[in-house]
């Protein structure tokens, strides 16, 4: 179980994060939903603490997160993965490789400069690969991928770190929506298959309200919604939006869930 208690971020006197104050239990998908600016990649950047709470407390079954230094942040840092909108894969290197880079915290520090990846190590990074229907790439350069293939290797580079949540942070805001579709399946795939819990911060709702257990709705850094997608209303998704929601409310009709009434993009 994560634990958010009083969660609070400042940057100079603007609050990005407002006394944040959640509870997700272990294999639950679920979806960061809000604006530009709402403070959706601030609250996942303190989860895994690459950035640190002004004030407030992470917990995870039990281990007091915000309190965690050195050796023992680094592995939580291992335990709770990280996916970006930029990939953050090295380019020059090749697929297998990119992905190995997951087991960085399980190998020495000589073993990972050195290359010297186990038979193991090798196993469960084509593993992860085939798990998307990229392992017939392993060995071309990442900077040769598409998008969304690059995409998938980050979320199988996160496997491999066996992390016990992944936090992904716009995973899809810059692909098209073909393979917006094949990494959103990837990462439900991870949740379902695995068991694993992910946190996704998604700015459409026709996405959140598709692949998501759970929406939490951000606003100006606060917490203003909590439930199941069917419960996201159209006054709530304006709210959440403002002007916006025309653009994020983008689910037709026909799939929408009751109580919500789809507003034409």
């Amino acid at each position: 179980m994560l634990r958010l208690e009083g969660l609070v971020k400042n940057f100079g006197d603007k609050r990005a994060v407002d006394n944040v104050s959640l509870a997700v239990p272990a294999g639950q998908l679920v979806g960061v939903i809000g604006r530009s600016g709402a403070g959706k990649s601030t609250l996942l950047r303190m989860i895994n603490r690459l950035v640190d709470p002004t004030s407030g407390r992470i917990e995870y079954d039990g281990i007091d997160v915000t309190a965690l230094q050195r050796a023992d942040l680094r592995a939580w840092r291992a335990r709770s993965a990280m996916i970006f909108q930029q990939f953050n894969l090295v380019g020059r290197l090749d697929v297998l490789t990119n992905v190995l880079m997951g087991r960085l915290n399980k190998v020495s520090t000589t073993r990972s400069v050195l290359k010297l990846w186990s038979d193991e190590d090798k196993a469960l990074a084509l593993a992860a690969l085939e798990q998307f229907g990229i392992a017939g790439i392993a060995a071309q350069r990442a900077e040769s991928l598409s998008g969304g293939q690059q995409q998938r290797v980050a979320i199988a580079r996160a496997l491999v770190q066996e992390p016990d949540m992944i936090l992904a942070d716009e995973p899809v805001a810059s692909l098209d929506p073909r393979n917006t579709r094949i990494v959103m399946d990837a990462l439900r795939r991870v949740n379902r298959h695995f068991g694993i819990t992910v946190l996704c911060n998604l700015h459409s709702l026709d996405l959140a309200r598709e692949y998501c257990d759970r929406l939490v709705g951000i606003s100006a850094g606060r917490v203003v919604f909590d439930d199941v997608p069917a419960a996201l209303t159209e006054h709530v998704a304006r709210e959440l939006y403002g002007l916006e929601a025309d653009e994020v409310m983008d689910m037709p009709a026909s799939r929408a869930p009751a109580g919500v009434v789809a507003v034409a993009a």
